[in-house]
């Protein structure tokens, strides 16, 4: 699943592949913040742990994966 995060003040985007639903992420991020956390943590599928500040976070995306509308090299 990638998963898309707007940071406030960024022209940028972070963009994280995750193996979890939609319904997982979604269900992490809401937590965060009604937790009233600092930072929202994610791991990705690379073994990565990410952090992002939960007060500079604009948006969050989340697109499925489609195999099949990849161009390039994969991994």
């Amino acid at each position: 699943m990638e998963v898309r995060i707007g940071v406030v003040y960024s022209p940028k985007e972070l963009t994280v592949e995750i193996d979890s639903s939609p319904e997982q992420i979604v269900a992490h991020v809401e937590k965060a913040l009604a937790e009233s956390a600092h930072m929202l943590w994610m791991h990705d599928d690379r073994g990565r742990r990410i952090g992002v500040p939960l007060d500079k976070i604009a948006y969050v995306e989340i697109a499925h994966d489609d195999d099949a509308r990849r161009v390039g090299f994969g991994r």
